[in-house]
C-alpha cells in the first residue's frame, strides 16, 4: 500500500491487485478502509483523477466512478478549484447506545413498507400467476426486443395516460429503470464533452452517468420553487447546445414541486434557446394533484422518464421513456444506446410490472405508499416540527438545512454514534455543497424504528457543543 497519513496525500494509491470486483468499487472500498484505519486522515487531499489513474494503471473514467461512489457514501467532498478531500467519518454501522439501538437506515430513498397484508397478498398472487402453462413460461424466459414489446409499451402508455393524455405505445420505450433511461438519453443526445444543465442539487445517478460519459455538468441555482429562470437563461447563453435534466415533482433531494408558472417559464426559456429537456418524473405517480408534467406542456421538446422503483418497488427496474412528438428519428439512436448498456429489460421484470398495472394491484400499492408516507410525515411533524412543517407530506425524503453553527460532517458523525445513517449534501451537489443532509423516511423498517431515528436526529440537531473546562 502506497499511502500517507499527511493532510496532503498526493501519493495515496491503494493496492487493489489482490481483490476482485469492479475496479471503481475496489478503489472506493480501499478509500473507506484507509480512512477507518487512519491511513488517510480527515482533511487529507486526494490525488487528482489522472494522477491516481496513472498510479493505479486505470483510466480516468474508473477514477471518476470511484470518487463518485465515495462521495455517495459520504466519504469525500469536492471543493471548487481546490480538489477532493477526505471527510470526518461516522461509524454508522456501529451504534454505541446499547442493544436497543440497532442501525437505522435513512440513506436509501425507498418507498416505505406498508402493513396491509391484503395488498401484499395481491402482489404475490399476481407474481405467482405469471407464466401459466409452458407457453407462458417460455415467453418469460426469452429475450425481448430493445425498447420493449408492443404489449409492454401499451401497458406503459395506459399507466401514463392520466399524467400524459393522448400518449400511445408508439411514443413509449421500456428501459432498465430510470437510471437506464438517463444513461441512454445522455449517450444518444449529448456528444462527449457536451454539457448537462441541472439543479445544483440533483439526483446522484444523473451525476454518475454524466461523469462516466465524460460530460460536463453545470449546476443551476434554485429557490423554493425550483430552478431559477435567470440562472437557466444565463446557462443557455453560455452553453447553447446543452441538455437540461429536470426533476420538477418532489425533486430529489429537496422535495420541491415546481409550480405551473415556473414550469412554463423554464419551458419558454428552453424553447427560445432550442434546449432539449429530459424530465425525470420518478415521484409523479405519488402526487396526483401535481402540476402537469413538462412533457404535457411542451410535447415536442421533452423526453419524459417515469420509473417504477420509487412509486411501486425498488425491485421493479422498469421505466417508461416517452419520446417527444416529432423525434421518432432519434428512437433508433436511443434504442441503440439501450442495447449497448442494458440490452433489454428483463422479461420477468417487465411481466411483473405489466401484471401489477393491468390487474389494478399497482394502484392499490401506490395508495398504500401514500398512506404510509403520510403517517411517517406525521411522526416527523411530532419530532421535528420546524423541519417537517415546510415539507410536503407526500414525500418520503426530506431536505434538512443545518443551522449555521453545525457542519454536515459533524452532524453525520454525531448521528453515526447512535447508528443513524443520513446522506450529506455532497452526494447531490454540482459545485459547492451546502450544510445540509437528506433524510429518507422509507428505508426504516417501520414507524417505531423511524420515530427512534427522528428522535436521535432532533437530539443531534439541538445539541450544543459543551464548553471546555477552564484549566490552569
Amino acid at each position: 500500500m502506497k499511502a500517507a497519513t499527511l493532510r496532503h496525500a498526493p501519493i495515496w494509491a491503494p493496492d487493489i491487485a489482490r481483490d476482485s470486483g469492479p475496479l471503481y468499487m475496489l478503489i472506493a472500498d480501499a478509500l473507506e478502509r484507509d480512512m477507518r484505519t487512519g491511513v488517510l486522515a480527515p482533511g487529507a487531499k486526494l490525488p487528482a483523477h489522472r494522477v491516481l489513474g496513472d498510479a493505479l494503471g486505470v483510466d480516468f473514467t474508473t477514477i471518476t466512478r470511484a470518487y463518485t461512489e465515495a462521495r455517495r457514501r459520504g466519504l469525500i467532498e469536492g471543493r471548487a478549484g481546490q480538489g477532493t478531500f477526505v471527510l470526518p467519518q461516522a461509524p454508522v454501522t456501529a451504534p454505541s447506545r446499547g442493544p436497543d439501538t440497532g442501525a437505522i437506515d435513512m440513506t436509501m430513498n425507498l418507498p416505505p413498507r406498508f402493513e396491509n397484508s391484503t395488498v401484499s397478498d395481491l402482489m404475490w398472487s399476481d407474481i405467482a400467476a405469471l407464466g401459466g402453462g409452458d407457453a407462458g413460461l417460455e415467453t418469460l424466459l426469452q429475450y425481448h426486443v430493445p425498447g420493449g414489446t408492443l404489449s409492454d409499451r401499451e401497458v406503459g402508455a395506459g399507466w401514463l395516460s392520466d399524467r400524459i393524455p393522448g400518449v400511445s405505445a408508439h411514443d413509449v420505450l421500456l428501459t432498465s429503470g430510470a437510471q437506464g433511461a438517463i444513461f441512454a438519453l445522455f449517450a444518444a443526445l449529448v456528444p462527449e464533452g457536451g454539457t448537462i444543465l441541472s439543479a445544483n442539487l440533483t439526483y446522484p445517478g444523473m451525476i454518475t452517468a454524466a461523469e462516466y460519459l465524460r460530460l460536463r455538468t453545470v449546476g443551476l441555482q434554485m429557490d423554493t420553487d425550483g430552478i431559477l429562470p435567470d440562472a437557466f437563461e444565463e446557462a443557455c447563453r453560455v452553453h447553447p447546445r446543452a441538455v437540461l435534466y429536470i426533476n420538477p415533482t418532489l425533486h430529489n433531494p429537496t422535495a420541491i414541486t415546481m409550480s405551473l408558472s415556473r414550469r412554463k417559464e423554464i419551458l419558454r426559456i428552453a424553447q427560445e434557446h432550442a434546449i432539449t429537456i429530459i424530465e425525470d418524473d420518478a415521484y409523479g405517480a405519488l402526487v396526483p394533484d401535481a402540476p402537469p408534467p413538462l412533457r404535457v406542456l411542451a410535447p415536442d421538446a421533452v423526453f419524459y422518464i417515469a420509473g417504477l422503483a420509487k412509486c411501486l418497488s425498488p425491485a421493479l427496474r422498469v421505466s417508461y421513456l416517452v419520446m417527444p412528438k416529432g423525434h421518432r428519428r432519434q428512437t433508433h439512436d436511443i434504442e441503440t444506446a439501450i442495447r449497448a448498456t442494458a440490452a433489454v429489460v428483463s422479461s420477468l421484470t417487465a411481466a411483473v410490472a405489466a401484471k401489477w398495472i393491468t390487474s389494478g394491484t399497482a394502484a392499490r400499492v401506490i395508495q398504500e405508499i401514500r398512506t404510509e408516507t403520510r403517517h411517517r410525515h406525521a411522526l416527523g411533524l411530532k419530532r421535528l416540527p420546524e423541519v417537517f412543517s415546510h415539507q410536503p407530506e407526500g414525500a418520503f425524503h426530506v431536505w434538512l438545512n443545518l443551522p449555521d453553527n453545525l457542519k454536515r460532517a459533524d452532524f453525520q458523525a454525531r448521528l453515526g454514534t447512535v447508528g443513524v445513517g443520513v446522506v450529506p449534501s455532497d452526494a447531490f451537489a454540482i459545485g459547492p455543497a451546502p450544510e445540509a443532509v437528506r433524510l429518507s423516511l422509507g428505508a426504516a423498517k417501520g414507524r417505531v424504528e423511524l420515530e427512534r431515528g427522528l428522535r436521535y436526529i432532533a437530539d443531534a440537531l439541538h445539541k450544543t457543543p459543551q464548553a471546555k473546562a477552564f484549566v490552569v
